[in-house]
């Protein structure tokens, strides 16, 4: 897959007229769902004060859409059959449940059953407490594919988490609020990462830094969402030009988190050979520019479509994706 970063240096924009070509592999003409990699979604929480059931659904749509042969929703039992009537293609796997407090759970029976996944998307509307916590460790320490580690799976980290990198190939996408917590996080663990709180995530001058210093601290891709969303490896900083002010609401963020999930399993890219990651991590890096490309594009083709500047819903944004891959597999323009 050629790289879709700009040739001008490593802080040069990507521009959207760059999408001259296929950057996608064909696709497998006898392919089978099997054949496209299947994308397990953890998120979902249920208790007495707080039910959050759409952003699962909305990532696990995404994946979908972004051309994933299956995905698999892991969610609190209570709210699993509502969440599958949102996104029907899906798969379904019950975590127990506590009424009260939400998750009860043996966070390694549920590691477990994800051995055959190719993707995991982490977070999405989980909650923040003692078992979500657990789980997001027991993920991030005991799954062998790529994990995206998105909202709740974000703000789960422990400040223990702070100076050691995370385990495994991790995409982590924060928006500024969830940057700033878990700075403050590393912070009160007072290693040398506490710098994080000197770092802006939304000044647009700043917000490079700000990315770059995340990733070098936990190890992880960073996708820094926002206006110009800001995707880096702790060496290269790439800065995305495509969107418009139509993304900025609910639900766009876990569609972001389901494609970049969906673009891993069709696209596994090399295996790690020994202690040489550096193959693996450029393709995840690559990958992960061009999901956070197709997603700004997706949004100015439902402007185009529609002539409106605002009330974008997140399913219409999943529902655009097919349009906005496909002249990365053949070279025909997306119509309007």
């Amino acid at each position: 897959m050629t790289s879709p970063a700009a040739p001008n240096g490593p802080t040069a924009p990507i521009h959207p007229g760059a999408l001259t070509g296929p950057h996608l592999p064909a696709r497998e003409p006898a392919g089978h769902k099997g054949t496209f990699g299947t994308v397990a979604v953890v998120g979902g929480h249920a208790s007495a004060t707080r039910m959050m059931i759409g952003a699962p659904a909305l990532s696990a749509s995404a994946a979908l859409r972004a051309g994933a042969g299956l995905a698999r929703l892991v969610m609190p039992a209570p709210i699993l059959a509502q969440a599958l009537v949102m996104c029907p293609s899906a798969t379904g796997t019950p975590m127990e449940h506590d009424h009260a407090t939400g998750l009860s759970i043996h966070a390694s029976e549920v590691v477990g059953s994800l051995a055959d996944v190719d993707a995991a998307v982490l977070g999405p509307g989980l909650g923040v407490g003692p078992s979500e916590r657990k789980l997001v460790l027991a993920a991030l320490r005991g799954l062998n594919c790529p994990i995206v580690l998105d909202a709740d799976g974000i703000n789960n980290l422990p400040s223990t988490s702070a100076g050691h990198p995370l385990p495994g190939r991790i995409v982590m996408t924060p928006h500024p609020g969830e940057y700033r917590r878990l700075a403050a996080t590393f912070s009160e663990a007072g290693t040398g990462v506490s710098d994080l709180m000197s770092h802006d995530p939304v000044d647009p001058l700043r917000r490079p830094a700000a990315a770059k210093a995340l990733a070098l601290a936990t190890g992880a891709i960073v996708v820094l969402k926002g206006h110009r969303t800001i995707i880096t490896d702790g060496r290269e900083v790439i800065i995305n030009t495509t969107g418009n002010d139509a993304l900025a609401t609910g639900g766009t963020g876990d569609v972001l988190s389901g494609l970049i999930a969906g673009l891993i399993a069709q696209f596994p890219g090399p295996a790690v050979q020994g202690a040489d990651h550096a193959p693996a991590r450029r393709h995840l890096l690559e990958l992960t520019v061009l999901a956070v490309r197709v997603h700004g594009l997706a949004g100015e083709l439902w402007r185009q479509r529609t002539h409106c500047s605002a009330g974008l819903l997140a399913r219409e944004l999943c529902d655009l994706l097919p349009a906005v891959i496909e002249p990365l597999r053949a070279r025909t323009p997306v119509q309007a």
